[in-house]
């Protein structure tokens, strides 16, 4: 890999970003996967189906990914979720807020890019707001509260706050030995709860959705993490992963990407800007969309219906912009790559966005009932 040039490296990066997240969006849309629509379905008709479906996706992702490691192929600790410093009230908060955006806003990031590809207007203008939001977070106004006010509130852990690391230091073990048990137990467990629903062992779409989104980011890391690893960049001398916003090895979240496509937009000319891995997987998203949509003649345009669908669809892009960031994640950043690689914050801000998002509901349920 030395031998190879990282501005090469950078383009296989992209490109495989790209074709990961075009197979995420055709069958993201074909398939129906939408977190906040899993949410809904619970809380409004005890409807388990989609949430088996993310379920699910996290399972794969999981095994896949930790194969991966046990294998010696990536090394899951070189992300940005396994970190020993354990920012607990940033993803509570951060994970909270951004559950309550993805309501307001009618989807997550992911199904916002979805929606995109499918003529949908509204999602556009909460894509504008959330990575404007979502850039002030990382560098603006917003950060100021992150950093100050949130981030401080944290534990530094001895060790990394993933659950093989955590266990393996609890009982004296080594971590590469924990990583198969861990991975089967909580892998297992979800997939037992998945599959003991009839329902669900016969819906197609719900089994391919699922199984397809946990491989999409396992190929992720794949890409990010093997293809986009340089032992020793000839530039600074030390190992390094190419074409990644965080300078580390990333699969799929859409948060913070889709604040550094609006940065590459707006500074085209610069040469310090290139497609990154997340920025060509928020391009790839939208394209697999549309694909699919013009393909089974779903493509259709939709705008707001009145103001106040307008002003809901700003701020629950606005809340998801810094509640993603804060929280490191979003229902895909947090809830299935963070996931996948077992880390303690991953699976309490993945709680915390379902609760935001529920309650957000549970509010709105009750407004209209009182309204009526």
């Amino acid at each position: 890999m030395n031998e190879v040039s990282p501005a090469a490296v950078a383009t296989t990066v992209a490109w495989g970003g790209f074709a990961l997240a075009f197979i995420f969006g055709a069958v993201g849309n074909k398939t129906n996967f939408c977190t906040m629509g899993a949410v809904s379905d619970v809380v409004s008709m005890g409807d388990w189906n989609r949430m088996r479906m993310w379920l699910l996706a996290i399972a794969v992702a999981i095994l896949g990914s930790n194969a991966l490691a046990l294998a010696g192929i990536i090394d899951l600790s070189k992300s940005i979720y396994t970190a020993p410093n354990f920012t607990w009230l940033s993803y509570i908060v951060g994970g909270f807020l951004f559950g309550v955006g993805m309501t307001l806003g009618s989807g997550c990031g992911s199904k916002t890019l979805i929606r995109i590809g499918g003529g949908n207007l509204k999602s556009l203008v909460v894509f504008v707001f959330l990575g404007i939001a979502a850039y002030m977070t990382l560098r603006g106004l917003f950060g100021t509260v992150r950093v100050g006010l949130l981030e401080p509130i944290s534990v530094t852990l001895s060790t990394s706050q993933d659950l093989p690391s955590l266990l393996a230091r609890v009982f004296g073990a080594d971590r590469k030995a924990m990583l198969a048990p861990v991975s089967a137990v909580v892998a297992g467990l979800l997939l037992a709860f998945v599959f003991k629903d009839k329902e669900f062992r016969g819906n197609a779409d719900g089994l391919l959705g699922g199984v397809v989104i946990g491989l999409v980011v396992v190929g992720g890391w794949y890409v990010s993490g093997k293809m986009g690893y340089v032992a020793e960049d000839p530039n600074t001398l030390q190992e390094a992963f190419v074409a990644t916003n965080t300078g580390r090895m990333e699969s799929l979240s859409f948060v913070s990407p889709l604040a550094y496509t609006l940065e590459l937009l707006m500074f085209w000319t610069d040469k310090s800007k290139i497609v990154t891995f997340g920025i060509a997987s928020v391009a790839g998203v939208i394209a697999g969309s549309a694909a699919y949509a013009i393909g089974s003649k779903t493509f259709r345009w939709e705008a707001f219906r009145d103001a106040g669908d307008t002003g809901s669809h700003m701020l629950g892009g606005t809340l998801m912009g810094f509640g993603g960031i804060t929280a490191l994640g979003c229902t895909i950043g947090q809830g299935i790559t963070g996931f996948s690689t077992l880390a303690l914050g991953s699976i309490l801000a993945f709680c915390a966005i379902v609760a935001g998002s529920a309650l957000t509901m549970k509010w709105q349920y009750w407004r209209i009932l009182r309204e009526n």
